[in-house]
């Protein structure tokens, strides 16, 4: 059984990979379950997708029980933390969405390398991809999703295969983007094989 924990911020893609994640188990014939929370998604607020493959009784990620903490955005990889354990894999973007507190000065964002290392204090196996980078290699700052589903299937842990999550991928992208993405996708795999 593999416990995941998807989180990011409204806007992001967290439902879109989660659905991904979820139907290439599912194809893989794997039982496969997935609860979200939407919170202010709308409105850049936190999103959240607990996903269970390979059992069938739950979807919820109790503190201290994740397989992987799957995160689109630093702060939330690191506010996941409680999830975690000393085998816990995380794949992460390094790209921060500043909130709109951060960019009027009331607030200041976190040292994205700090929130990093609190992150290894708990486990060493963490996967820090700059996905809006490669996406925009790949063509697109959109695609930053499929960059980091890359990413995921390029680490040991991720519980169904890359061919499996590239066939949903094609599926459910809309046509006219399905190349991008798939350069998107192989963009973010090779970067976590070697890293």
């Amino acid at each position: 059984m593999t416990r995941i924990v998807v989180v990011g911020v409204g806007g992001q893609g967290v439902l879109f990979a989660s659905k991904v994640l979820s139907e290439a188990a599912l194809a893989e014939g794997h039982n496969a379950v997935m609860s979200e929370v939407h919170g202010m998604a709308q409105r850049g607020g936190v999103v959240m997708c607990n996903i269970c493959v390979g059992c069938i009784e739950s979807s919820l990620v109790g503190d201290g029980e994740a397989d992987i903490i799957f995160a689109f955005e630093p702060m939330e990889a690191y506010r996941a933390l409680a999830k975690a354990n000393k085998g816990t894999r995380f794949v992460t973007s390094t790209s921060p969405v500043v909130p709109v507190v951060v960019s009027i000065g009331k607030m200041k964002y976190p040292d994205v390398e700090g929130l990093f290392n609190e992150i290894r204090e708990i486990t060493p196996k963490l996967t820090a991809v700059n996905a809006d980078k490669l996406a925009l290699e790949a063509g697109s700052y959109v695609t930053a999703n499929s960059v980091l589903l890359g990413a995921l299937a390029g680490t040991a842990e991720c519980p169904v295969s890359k061919e499996k999550l590239l066939e949903v991928l094609k599926r459910i992208v809309p046509p006219k983007t399905v190349e991008m993405n798939l350069k998107a996708f192989e963009l973010g795999l090779k970067y976590a094989k070697r890293h």
